[in-house]
């Protein structure tokens, strides 16, 4: 599944090529996990404007150029302000082209521009594409509450992580990948934080140190760095939206490693299942 690392380099490679297109078609394949909310034709005429990043959503505003009142042959509401909230699912990822090849089977949104194409591919149809009229009023609201603090924003620090942590028995992987703490980091970046931390990821979260809970977060901040000067993790089918691949999974520490030595400590990397997703870190390093 497409994290954060991914998303953010996502967004940075169309952002600036697509800032200030007009919208001049919309074309809308198989059903996403939710309905788009809006006829297509409404967002005819409209400007984009500059795209952000919330935890795995991607915001792109759409708004209506001061003064304009028709896109063809038909008006433009010069009141209209919103614009489309993104999510890449399981499986989903988005190109930017000026002339994309005809869609397939597995193309299911294209937003066509004045500057290219944005075309979301998810072949499990678990990503989405819907209009909210901004991001504090529904559907996009209620969506983007249940997420936590972003990693680099400056109130996530250790104390963040010990006291939302605090009477959780959950180990601790599982309760970073649960999102309402920290947003964004999936199990490849837990995985690499806990080894970096020197946490066993068995460990119940309630019980981590506020000493340990630092060092956690500034862990958390820095694999998620690292894995966006990487360009995200390719290990099936990521790409950005110009189609180049991540390559952090060449430089992770324990993750996809069971069985080879740890750079540290050369004692093997052991791989165990928690929640369904695998976890991989050193016994020796990482401690309870």
């Amino acid at each position: 599944m497409p994290e954060l690392p991914e998303v953010e380099v996502t967004r940075r490679s169309f952002a600036h090529a697509i800032d200030g297109a007009r919208v001049l078609a919309v074309r809308l394949g198989k059903p996403l996990r939710w309905p788009l909310g809006v006829s297509p034709e409404s967002l005819l005429g409209l400007r984009v404007g500059a795209a952000q990043r919330r935890g795995k959503y991607l915001w792109l505003p759409l708004v209506a150029d001061a003064g304009a009142h028709s896109a063809g042959d038909r008006e433009v509401d010069p009141e209209i302000d919103g614009g489309l909230l993104l999510h890449l699912g399981m499986s989903g990822s988005l190109a930017f082209r000026e002339q994309p090849p005809q869609a397939g089977p597995h193309d299911h949104f294209d937003l066509v521009t004045d500057r290219g194409v944005l075309r979301l591919t998810d072949p499990r149809r678990f990503g989405a594409v819907l209009w909210s009229p901004g991001l504090d009023a529904e559907p996009a609201a209620k969506l983007l509450s249940r997420i936590g603090l972003e990693p680099f924003d400056i109130e996530f620090h250790g104390d963040h992580l010990h006291q939302h942590f605090r009477g959780r028995r959950v180990p601790v992987k599982q309760a970073i990948l649960a999102g309402d703490v920290v947003v964004g980091a999936g199990n490849i970046y837990a995985c690499e934080a806990l080894f970096m931390s020197g946490i066993d990821p068995r460990l119940a979260a309630g019980k981590i140190s506020r000493p340990r809970a630092a060092k956690l977060a500034g862990a958390l901040r820095q694999v998620l760095g690292e894995a966006l000067e990487a360009g995200g993790t390719t290990l099936r089918d990521f790409k950005d939206a110009h189609g180049v691949a991540g390559s952090f999974q060449m430089q992770a520490r324990v993750y996809g490693r069971e069985g080879e030595a740890c750079r540290h400590c050369g004692t093997p990397i052991r791989r165990i299942v928690q929640g369904q997703r695998s976890t991989f870190f050193c016994p020796r390093c990482q401690k309870r």
